[in-house]
């Protein structure tokens, strides 16, 4: 079994955030909202040499993601981020996204589980055009989600999902099952973000309740019925925490060797704005 937890760490420099991970005996890590490196890590653990996309000014790098090796387990390999042209080499992946990507394959040690390819996600905020006088307060998140399913697109090459192997899982901070009650999403547009994995071949594989705390009580804009469990919490206050903005998708197929938790108990969520997920693959 593989271990894999996806984190956004809210671009937080303190070793406090490392040493949490570092901890928790997995096998890989992707990371969003990363700010910078530690100066020193373990010896099993590897970081990519090349965390920016290469033809971008680092000045736009304020926060990225990254995918980094826990343990002498697994063998990674990281893919080269480079422009989105229309043949690229074997090792790159094409960004069309600042700061929104990255791509690795992993291989385990144990052959009895075949090599995979893992995509770190963050859907940037965007704001809209000047000229629409629009007055969202922070922007929209979906054209960055979309961003990352085009540029995923690239590792998918054949009708049939089974004859791929993709975890891909972030922080695509939009809700899932939001209604027009709440006045900062778009439902319809959101709602488009999981349409197209699907249509791509990708299921949805949570995390959802029973495998999370959920919410004290459910947000007027999500159905009762909703098994939504929160990994965001407002001002780091896990006990208040009500959206859910972190979701894993594996390739259909795929998908059933992979379980999903979120590690969002009050006790257990860590010195970020969002909580860990726990990921295993068989």
């Amino acid at each position: 079994m593989i271990k894999v937890v996806c984190w956004n760490i809210a671009a937080q420099k303190r070793r406090e955030v490392w040493n949490l991970l570092f901890e928790m005996d997995a096998d890989v890590a992707l990371l969003q909202e990363v700010k910078s490196f530690p100066a020193d890590v373990p010896p099993d653990v590897e970081l990519d040499s090349r965390p920016l996309c290469e033809p971008w000014d680092d000045k736009f790098f304020d926060r990225w993601p990254t995918v980094v090796r826990l343990s002498s387990r697994v063998k990674v390999e990281w893919f080269k981020r480079t422009w989105p042209f229309h043949t690229l080499k074997s090792n790159e992946i094409g960004v069309s996204g600042i700061g929104t990507i990255a791509v690795a394959k992993v291989t385990s040690c144990d052959t009895e589980i075949r090599p995979f390819i893992v995509a770190s996600m963050y859907a940037r905020w965007m704001f809209p055009n000047p000229s629409t006088n629009a007055k969202w307060r922070v922007g929209f998140s979906d054209g960055s989600a979309h961003r990352i399913i085009s540029d995923l697109s690239a590792f998918i090459g054949s009708h049939d999902p089974s004859t791929h192997r993709i975890l891909a899982t972030g922080d695509l901070n939009t809700v899932y099952g939001v209604s027009t009650d709440c006045p900062q999403d778009l439902p319809e547009r959101n709602q488009s973000i999981f349409e197209r994995f699907q249509v791509l071949g990708f299921e949805f594989v949570g995390p959802q309740s029973p495998y999370g705390r959920m919410a004290n009580s459910i947000p007027k804009y999500l159905s009762p019925d909703t098994k939504n469990v929160p990994t965001f919490a407002l001002h780091k206050k896990a006990e208040n925490a009500v959206d859910q903005l972190d979701y894993v998708f594996a390739s259909r197929g795929f998908h059933e060797s992979v379980q999903t938790c979120a590690l969002n108990r009050i006790d257990e969520w860590g010195p970020s704005d969002h909580c860990r997920i726990l990921i295993e693959v068989s």
